[in-house]
């Protein structure tokens, strides 16, 4: 058997340099997405030395795709999901259309025929499914009414490609003269059936069968068991959803997670498949990377500067538009916007049948790659500027209202478990404000009803701690039991607030040998301190005997 296979090869060169260039992005205060872009460039095959096969690349990152669907789905209920059909439904509509005709516009600068114009626009027009939801989940906004509207209007976004790409073929060949109006309505017709009986099956037969099934594997009382039952789930229900009844992939897995998250075993579930779907998703930003031919930046600068516009600022200001007019409030609409304004997986599914049927012309499916990579570069980073904002504008607002008119210690405090609850009590009387930073919803949402200012996030995230505002900090308390960890929070916040105080736990020698040499001001070790307290008490009473 040979040591090496292109499957293997693919694996290991993505996973390797996707680390590399993710921890160089990491330093430098770049989201990691950018840094595994680059690595996608590097092993493709426009860049000297290894080059990755990138058909197996696309398929990994596939699965990518379904499990990140399925995790989102497994948070998302479908009592959500009808709870933003309203802005949803029209937005992604609307949306659709507009830069639908803005890549027609561009196309005929272009030169290029109606169906052709017609295939780029709406490949300009549909945000990745990855991208969005590793922005919305990396600041934990599943779960909040933007976060909904995103989702959901992704979900909007993905059933239009579904008939797009359907009614692609015999449009075509209809407006070339060998197909009838007739055809297309059936064809509609059949996949509106199609996509209605998959939710008819899911809602009615899958909605009984995954959840009875999943009990039954937990009560078996085995955890990899438990583990291979949740994967075949997501990957079982998605392969069939786009095999017999034509939907997509991400769609499938979407709904058995959404069905899956109505039972008690949904943060189980998602807890196990974590792992890989960071993994996948990984390989899915590699194999993007792959795509990506630099020559294009000098061969078409122009056109490949309005097809980022038509992104970043067409698509987004039409989704702000949007947003407003139904009546939601600015942040939330920068939120929606943002997060759409990048293209992805379904654009490449577009250009690439675009192609087969001859009827797009490869400089449109170049112009396509190149923006889909520019603006997944791009997206991070103005999402964290539009975070940055809202957080300042939200900063500002207390502010003026006098919220912190006083003289006060400013804490922000790492975790609000079992320790960092009870020091949040104890801490509570004084002329302190607390914000608390905690990355478990549930935990958080206690700490919210105590009446703290709460950030769900992860501190080892830079961009959580600025939304938190460390620069103007007293004192930074990790509570959380990971010292290692909070090693990492503690060297970023330095970073951030040279002058802050920095106290933290630490449950070995070496945690805390590792804290001092990261500048922790205090440590607690929680050994030593209950030895401490038994010595106490132990001479306290010899005294008194």
């Amino acid at each position: 058997m040979p040591h090496y296979t292109p499957l293997i090869g693919t694996i290991v060169a993505g996973l390797v340099t996707a680390f590399v260039m993710g921890a160089i992005a990491q330093r430098l205060r770049i989201s990691p997405i950018a840094g595994y872009l680059f690595a996608g460039v590097l092993i493709g095959p426009f860049t000297p030395g290894f080059v990755a096969d990138i058909s197996l690349a696309n398929e990994l990152a596939e699965i990518g795709v379904i499990l990140l669907m399925f995790g989102v789905g497994l948070h998302f209920s479908l009592r959500d999901l009808l709870s933003v059909r309203k802005i949803a439904v029209p937005g992604a509509l609307v949306q659709i259309v507009t830069a639908t005709l803005l890549g027609l516009g561009l196309a005929h600068w272009m030169g290029w025929p109606l169906i052709a114009g017609l295939i780029f626009g709406l490949a300009l027009s549909v945000a990745s499914t990855v991208v969005l939801l590793r922005a919305i989940q990396s600041r934990d906004l599943v779960n909040t009414d933007r976060g909904r509207i995103a989702v959901g209007w992704l979900i909007v976004e993905d059933l239009a490609m579904v008939v797009a790409l359907v009614l692609l073929p015999p449009v075509a060949q209809l407006m070339e003269g060998g197909g009838s109006a007739a055809g297309i309505v059936a064809v509609l017709g059949l996949t509106t059936v199609k996509v209605g009986g998959f939710v008819a099956f899911m809602l009615i037969v899958g909605r009984r069968l995954i959840p009875s099934g999943l009990h039954w594997v937990a009560h078996s009382g085995s955890r990899e068991l438990f583990r291979l039952a949740v994967l075949a789930i997501a990957l079982g229900v998605a392969f069939g959803a786009a095999h017999i009844f034509g939907v997509s992939f991400a769609l499938g897995a979407f709904f058995a997670g959404m069905i899956l998250g109505e039972t008690p075993l949904s943060k189980r579930a998602a807890e196990e498949t974590l792992p890989l779907r960071d993994a996948f998703a990984v390989l899915f930003f590699v194999s993007v990377g792959m795509l990506f031919d630099p020559s294009v930046i000098v061969a078409q600068p122009l056109p490949l500067l309005a097809t980022v516009a038509i992104i970043l600022l067409g698509k987004s200001l039409a989704a702000y538009a949007i947003t407003r007019a139904f009546g939601y409030e600015n942040r939330t609409a920068l939120t929606v916007s943002i997060s759409l304004a990048q293209i992805g997986e379904f654009s490449f599914i577009l250009a690439g049948l675009g192609t087969d049927l001859g009827v797009l012309p490869d400089e449109a499916r170049d112009l396509i790659l190149a923006g889909a990579i520019l603006s997944i570069f791009a997206n991070p980073i103005l999402f964290t500027l539009v975070s940055n904002h809202i957080a300042g504008g939200v900063h500002s607002q207390r502010s003026a209202n006098g919220a912190q008119s006083k003289q006060v210690e400013r804490i922000i405090l790492v975790g609000h478990g079992r320790v960092g609850s009870l020091l949040a009590r104890d801490l509570r009387p004084a002329d302190r404000h607390i914000l608390v930073i905690e990355d478990r919803p549930e935990t958080a949402g206690a700490a919210s009803q105590e009446g703290y200012e709460v950030i769900i996030g992860n501190a080892v995230n830079w961009q959580v701690l600025a939304e938190a505002h460390i620069e103007s900090a007293d004192v930074l308390i990790i509570a959380i039991p990971e010292g290692y960890e909070a090693g990492a929070i503690a060297e970023t916040a330095r970073g951030m607030n040279p002058a802050i105080t920095i106290v933290a736990r630490a449950h070995s020698e070496q945690e805390v040998k590792h804290l001092e040499r990261l500048g922790v001001d205090h440590i607690i070790m929680g050994e030593r301190e209950i030895a401490r307290g038994l010595f106490n008490h132990m001479r306290q009473r010899r005294e008194t005997a």
